[in-house]
């Protein structure tokens, strides 16, 4: 989940206020854990987003069982310490230092990650969140104890892009103002500019260009529609998050067929009669991560009967695999030892693998299949049930997954397929 600039600006200078100095992510270490993994959660979900903490706890739990069934780490079992759910982030955080947490799951908001790596960092406990998608994040001062298996939002501006291309060369980008909005305006600017042969001296020939950016500010939406409508355009690109619906529904107004729309993470919902009859049919949309496969949703309801929602379920999951498969690697709980293994456990490059030094691993899914390549002594690439994941030396995934969707007549989105964004 994602933050405005201003809140942004407070998590880093919090951070660089309090976290530990030097990178774990690259760190040489010694084996300093008590011989039991400990797993943590930080469910920070309240009110109509409560509904979250369900399915991150499923997911954990679910993970926990197959590693210990598995054997564990080191024939003991791990352990997946009580959580609060909703209670107050530092509260959460300074209760799971004290139970000797050597990694914590969460926060789901971006804006809570402030008080969790203030105080999970200082304690050298490994936070992994499934959730913070904040472009901004990449740069917190976590000393490398901080990793997210959410891909900032900013990584969607390719998808986003093709998606468009696919209608017509001719993009206009219809934007909410914030953060959010120009960032990722932003980045499918840089994926247009980026994508094909250069053309000739000057010149670059990518997939489309931006023929208007157009930022709806609040109260001028009606203006950015008129920009974009001025634009000569093949396809309408919405970056929008709150003032989505607003958005849509002036473009219906204006003529805009939903056939040339396609929908930022954001935007991507379902309108039903909130919206003008067939406003949408033929849109696109996108969403982060991968639909549920029948079997692991069929695994989350045999360990959490009733589970409605499975929102950020594969992310949480993976993490928890991901921290497991490191102390593995490590043959050590200790969060310092996690945090110099993630990196190389889950296939990525730069910091990492004790030291820094990464190699090409052995593609492996799940933890019997992984943790026997590292019992021969063989470096692993874990691709997840999210994706393929491989963090960078900042903690950040570099290869995304993407749902894409397509909307009927009645203003309701229908799984179409998959896509995929890797960082720039």
């Amino acid at each position: 989940m994602a933050l405005g600039a201003a809140v942004l600006a407070a998590v880093l200078v919090a951070t660089a206020c309090s976290g530990p100095s030097g990178n774990a992510r690259s760190a040489t270490v010694g084996a300093s854990g008590d011989g039991v993994l400990k797993v943590g959660l930080l469910l920070d979900n309240s009110g109509a987003q409560g509904f979250l903490n369900d399915s991150e706890q499923a997911a954990a739990k679910l993970a926990v069982s197959q590693i210990n069934v598995s054997g564990g780490l080191n024939s003991k079992p791990v352990e997946l310490l009580p959580a609060t759910p909703g209670a107050d982030t530092t509260s959460q955080a300074t209760t799971l230092a004290a139970a000797k947490a050597d990694v914590v799951i969460g926060p789901t908001d971006s804006s809570n990650a402030a008080a969790a790596i203030r105080v999970l960092s200082k304690a050298r406990i490994v936070l992994i969140s499934p959730a913070n998608s904040a472009p901004g994040l990449r740069n917190a001062a976590s000393g490398g104890y901080y990793f997210r298996t959410q891909p900032a939002y900013t990584m969607q501006g390719q998808v986003l892009a093709k998606l468009a291309a696919d209608i017509g060369p001719r993009i206009a980008v219809l934007h909410e103002s914030g953060s959010y909005g120009s960032q990722i305006s932003r980045a499918i600017a840089e994926a247009l500019k980026e994508t094909g042969p250069e053309a000739g001296a000057g010149t670059h020939a990518g997939m489309g260009t931006v023929v208007a950016d157009a930022q709806a500010n609040p109260g001028a939406e009606g203006d950015a529609v008129r920009e974009v409508q001025n634009a000569r355009f093949d396809a309408v690109i919405v970056v929008a998050r709150g003032g989505g619906q607003l958005l849509l529904a002036k473009l219906a107004n204006a003529g805009i067929p939903g056939s040339k729309l396609v929908l930022s993470d954001g935007a991507t919902g379902d309108y039903g009669t909130g919206l003008a009859s067939a406003a949408l049919k033929g849109a696109k949309g996108v969403l982060p991560g991968i639909f549920p496969t029948a079997d692991f949703q069929k695994q989350l309801l045999a360990h959490t009967p009733g589970l409605k929602d499975m929102t950020f379920a594969a992310e949480t999951y993976d993490a928890v695999m991901l921290a497991a498969l490191a102390a593995t690697a490590a043959d050590d709980d200790a969060g310092s030892s996690i945090a110099a293994r993630l990196v190389s456990v889950s296939g990525g490059s730069g910091a990492g693998d004790n030291g820094g030094k990464t190699t090409s691993g052995t593609p492996c899914t799940g933890y019997p299949d992984c943790s026997e390549l590292l019992a021969r002594k063989q470096s692993i690439d874990y691709d997840g049930i999210s994706g393929p994941i491989n963090f960078d030396q900042n903690g950040d995934i570099t290869a995304a997954n993407y749902v894409s969707y397509s909307y009927g007549s009645d203003n309701r989105p229908a799984m179409s397929g998959t896509e995929k964004a890797t960082a720039p």
